[in-house]
């Protein structure tokens, strides 16, 4: 495929109208000025080609949930990319904590969910769920109205963020140093806050963070 100034204007209006934006929304949902992708911002005022930067294109891709291979796609003629989006249940950080959001194994249940649109790329997602962060315990990482894709279902490793609920209602996210039968070894995210060791007794579930949209 050809790099051309059409294709990847056309790639970034396809990706707009699959997650139900506008131009206009998807610069905003990116972190960008409004108007970042109107089509007068496409061209110069002597007709020269503009082009999208490379961070603007970081942008949109981490604000959907998309992948490079995605944008190519779609910047393709008769390119399709992405399916429609799903939608994915989402509950703030600190409902979370609360009881009647989630069953016994960690997946959500119960009524007071909203929804958030998540992108079909392939991943599974079966049982998964939006968290909305709240407040700055986990900068610089993880800033508040960041949203945090979490699967039960996923499996865990070193190194993986996972969110951890408490049998006495305390949720947190940190970094997995270290699982054992008995207990598990939590990195904080903030520096500003210690490291935490649980025993497995008083941990109701464990999930993996998949994605976040920051």
């Amino acid at each position: 495929m050809d790099f051309t100034h059409e294709n990847i204007w056309r790639a970034i209006d396809r990706l707009a109208a699959r997650f139900g934006y506008s131009s206009s929304g998807l610069a905003r949902q990116a972190g960008l000025d409004s108007t970042s992708f109107n089509k007068s911002k496409r061209f110069s005022a002597d007709g020269k080609p503009r082009w999208p930067s490379t961070e603007s294109i970081a942008r949109v891709l981490l604000a959907t949930g998309a992948q490079m291979s995605d944008f190519l796609a779609l910047a393709e003629e008769n390119g399709h990319g992405l399916t429609s989006p799903q939608t994915l249940p989402l509950i703030g950080f600190v409902q979370a904590g609360s009881s009647g959001f989630f069953d016994e194994d960690g997946y959500p249940a119960g009524e007071g969910w909203d929804e958030i649109r998540f992108p079909e790329t392939g991943a599974d997602t079966q049982g998964a769920y939006a968290l909305e962060i709240s407040g700055e315990s986990m900068m610089p990482l993880y800033r508040e109205g960041d949203i945090l894709v979490v699967s039960p279902s996923a499996s865990l490793r070193k190194g993986d963020r996972v969110v951890v609920r408490t049998v006495h209602g305390e949720v947190m996210v940190k970094e997995l140093m270290r699982q054992t039968p008995s207990r598990i070894d939590l990195k904080s995210l903030n520096p500003d806050h210690e490291n935490r060791t649980l025993l497995t007794a008083d941990i109701t579930w464990m999930a993996r963070v998949m994605w976040v949209s920051q």
